[in-house]
């Protein structure tokens, strides 16, 4: 058994590619057929999915040629690890230590969690890499001062036009995504409006930008007197077609840029071929991205040390806990006839005169032979997960089982602690 992940993501797809995985409507049920236990991350320009499975490397392959993706990555054991930590650090983002990434992990793996996909297993090592984001952040400087995919797009909306001042902006969707754009806007601005299907929502975030709320079915007449949209929305399907923005554009002269952040798009594509139009994707956000890592890079490197540091550790509790199951096995098995085999050889010593008082002695005896049997066998499973001898410990769990035995994850293999399979 071992953790695997498939990623598909801006450094090895466009946002076209993504968003048609996304969109499949048979996608977690793709991830089903193959995996009994997994977790799914869907972001703006990422999905990715990590699985706890034998033959990870074949299974993920195979999936990924049922779901469509043919430049993903696949990552197997402590690559996995390492990559989800790098995600979750902010590494791995478009926007080089953007804050955002953290929580989108934390409520993509709390839903799989509570739909029953998540185990054991993948809990653990997304705790773990959740913990260590937490900490590169606040040991280095990776996210002071960070860029958002929010703020990416106003300062591509400035370089286009050259500055906001006087311009007024139309911020499609009063999610996350839409109060990163909100909040990234400057106060030159002449007039921001908010646009979002439940109308309280534009209030609330139009109140917070002293901006105008607009209901969502005027979007056209809005379109029309506005000099950029920026649209974030969370729909599954396009929002801005076509015909809305050539009616818009309709007795219009001077030029209108779109940006749209969302996945799924929120702008079909082919709004781009209208005159006085320019439409952006998440696409054209890279040159930002390049210029936020350059100015990030010995932060990533300070970043990358801690994560090495926290994998290593890491990898060294995982074989601790491997080694505690297979000698809670052990144990377990030992104890399980214990009391059954005293209770018999005391019914016969009473046919030799013996009391009862002799069972609390046979026990104190037994109890000692099993743990001098199995200390050397218990040493030797504790060295061969220091030293990653899996095999041995694999062999150890064929031979003695590993059903209905509890191990808590804040136990470590300590001499003592497997008395209690004993009493």
């Amino acid at each position: 058994m071992e953790p695997g992940c498939l990623s598909l993501s801006h450094k090895n797809a466009s946002v076209e590619e993504i968003e048609r995985v996304v969109k499949n409507p048979e996608l977690v049920e793709a991830i089903k057929s193959f995996f009994d236990e997994f977790v799914f991350i869907t972001t703006c320009n990422r999905f990715e999915v990590y699985v706890y499975c034998e033959r990870a490397f074949e299974k993920l392959k195979e999936l990924a040629k049922i779901i469509g993706i043919e430049k993903g990555e696949i990552y197997i054991g402590d690559d996995c690890i390492r990559h989800l930590m790098r995600v979750c650090s902010g590494i791995e983002s478009m926007m080089v230590g953007e804050n955002e990434i953290l929580g989108q992990v934390k409520r993509c793996f709390e839903k799989c969690e509570e739909a029953g996909f998540a185990g054991e297993n993948l809990r653990r090592i997304f705790l773990k890499a959740i913990q260590v984001g937490g900490k590169v952040r606040r040991e280095t400087d990776i996210s002071k001062r960070a860029l958002s995919i929010g703020s990416a797009a106003v300062e591509l909306a400035e370089e286009i036009l050259g500055t906001l001042k006087g311009k007024k902006v139309l911020i499609v969707g009063a999610g996350e995504m839409g109060q990163l754009v909100a909040r990234a806007m400057r106060r030159d601005v002449e007039t921001i409006f908010i646009a979002n299907r439940t109308f309280s929502k534009a209030e609330a975030l139009a109140k917070r930008l002293n901006g105008i709320a607009v209901k969502f079915d005027r979007l056209p007449e809005f379109l029309k007197i506005c000099d950029v949209v920026i649209s974030a929305t969370s729909a599954p399907h396009v929002v801005i077609t076509r015909e809305i923005v050539e009616r818009a554009m309709e007795g219009r002269d001077k030029k209108l840029v779109i940006i749209d952040i969302a996945l799924p798009r929120d702008v079909e594509d082919s709004v781009r071929q209208i005159p006085n139009v320019e439409l952006f994707t998440l696409d054209d956000l890279k040159r930002i991205s390049e210029r936020n890592l350059r100015a990030r890079l010995s932060e990533v490197i300070k970043a990358e040390e801690i994560i090495e540091r926290e994998l290593l550790q890491f990898r060294n509790y995982l074989r601790e806990l491997k080694a505690k199951k297979a000698i809670d096995a052990m144990y377990s098995l030992a104890g399980k006839f214990l009391d059954e085999e005293i209770d018999e050889l005391s019914r016969e010593l009473k046919k030799f005169g013996f009391d009862g008082e002799i069972r609390p002695i046979l026990k104190a005896f037994a109890v000692s032979f099993i743990k001098k049997f199995l200390s050397e066998p218990t040493e030797r499973l504790k060295l061969a997960a220091r030293n990653g001898k899996f095999e041995l410990i694999d062999a150890a769990f064929e031979l003695f089982g590993d059903k209905d035995v509890s191990c808590s994850e804040n136990e470590k293999a300590e001499e003592g602690k497997f008395e209690k399979y004993l009493s």
